[in-house]
């Protein structure tokens, strides 16, 4: 019996180590066809996931709540599986380089606790040569099994798009890739059962990983090039969304807005990318331009704030400004690596401690992260500017005279990602500002 008929007939299990924004989704879609062990050291989490309730927003309460996911913080636990899904964050350091301490430290983990006939595939996203070279030795030192014989490897980037309900896990393409045929053949089978918009058979390990790499880092250069437009043509006097809207006309124009480029993809995948092009000797040109680009969009919005406020007559140090959103995109509230912190920091630099409101935003996490502590609705008033940071849905409906309402003689209004109507704003009197 093979090891796909063994987990489709529950004779084995198959194990999700790190569930967050990517691991959760996957474990409740498999707990629908296999016995799943979903693992975490976060015993917090896990707390609320036994009692139903999804702190990711990504799969629902009520879907945590009816799943099957047998949660524990206890790794010898994974000793039970023969099907292994690692799904642990992979950051950058303060110098941008890969912070790989979480997927190695999840590698050892599952290293002491590995069965002999066992597949670990790997979601993380890494740059090409992760898996084959630093996790499978660490595998094969910690497990004493070897590795072609007593245990496999594969790899699966993650595509999972936090807050979008349109693009799951089951409408997306799976990428799969294995180090051998047979160990392909299963990792697909597997995956089938939850991809139903199908999956694709990598040539390696290593195209995987570069194919998953190069996703976001596409994104970034591109949101780069409208960012360095929206900067042009604000010195030209012209509204880039306007200009977006008419060249958009063109078939071929690709669809992509100037903002905050935040989070664990986009704004740190290509450091990746750009870190294992250095060890070749190879120094990027393109994606660093880009990323250099993007991290300067906070500062740079701080300064035409203070540029506005100074226009409109009013003070700048002591200015009552409140940062609508802090998560780093919007309807999700995740405020890991988000962009906004860099508004709030410049301009403390000008004498500037905004209020932060976020009603979508994990408080916990961010005072945890960044010592904010977010205000309530009922305190936006008295201000002199406000910026719509985030685009959530909620910030969308609240309109230009319930904005207008709590300035208190100033009426600077930055919608960075340009959500409201602009003459209806302008109306309200409200000096209005995007991106």
């Amino acid at each position: 019996m093979t090891l796909y008929e063994s987990l489709v007939q529950r004779k084995e299990k198959l194990s999700v180590i790190g569930l967050g924004y990517v691991g959760m989704p996957i474990a409740v879609a498999f707990s629908k066809h296999l016995d799943v062990i979903g693992f975490d050291i976060n015993s917090e989490k896990l707390a609320l996931y036994r009692s139903g309730i999804d702190p990711t927003r990504e799969v629902g309460d009520e879907a945590v709540a009816a799943c099957g996911v047998d949660f524990t913080e206890d790794e010898r636990r994974l000793y039970e599986a023969r099907f292994h899904i690692v799904a642990v964050p992979t950051p950058i350091n303060a110098d941008k380089t890969p912070d790989l301490g979480p997927v190695i430290g999840a590698t050892r983990l599952l290293g002491r606790n590995l069965a002999k006939g066992s597949v670990v595939v790997y979601e993380s996203t890494v740059y090409p040569g992760v898996t084959e070279e630093i996790c499978l030795p660490i595998l094969e030192e910690t497990s004493g099994l070897v590795h072609g014989v007593d245990f496999f490897v594969g790899y699966s980037p993650e595509r999972i798009n936090p807050g979008d309900r349109e693009h799951r896990l089951d409408t997306i393409v799976k990428i799969v890739s294995a180090d051998l045929p047979c160990t392909l053949e299963t990792v697909a089978g597997v995956y089938s059962l939850v991809a139903k918009a199908g999956v694709y058979k990598a040539e390696s390990i290593k195209v995987a990983e570069a194919a998953k790499v190069i996703e976001n880092s596409q994104r970034d250069i591109n949101i780069a090039f409208m960012n360095e437009l929206s900067m042009i043509f604000e010195r030209l006097g012209i509204d880039t969304k306007a200009v977006l809207k008419a060249a958009g006309t063109k078939w071929n124009f690709l669809n992509f807005k100037p903002g905050l480029v935040g989070g664990h993809c986009i704004g740190v995948d290509p450091y990746y990318l750009t870190y294992k092009a250095e060890q070749t000797g190879y120094h990027s040109r393109i994606i660093l331009a880009g990323r250099q680009i993007n991290d300067g969009m906070g500062a740079y919005i701080a300064s035409m704030l203070v540029k506005k406020l100074i226009a409109a007559d009013l003070p700048v140090k002591g200015a009552r400004v409140a940062i609508l959103g802090l998560t780093f995109k919007e309807n999700c509230p995740d405020t890991r690596n988000t962009r906004v912190v860099d508004i709030i920091k410049e301009l403390g630099e000008y004498g500037v401690t905004p209020m932060v409101f976020d009603p979508v935003a994990d408080r916990d996490e961010a005072f945890r992260e960044y010592g904010i502590t977010l205000c309530s609705e009922e305190e936006l008033k008295g201000l002199d500017a406000v910026i719509i940071a985030v685009a959530h849905s909620e910030f969308q409906r609240l309109g230009a005279e319930r904005l207008a309402a709590m300035y208190r003689g100033g009426n600077v209004l930055f919608d960075v990602k340009g959500t409201l109507d602009r003459d209806e704003c302008e109306k309200a009197g409200l000096l209005y500002w995007r991106l």
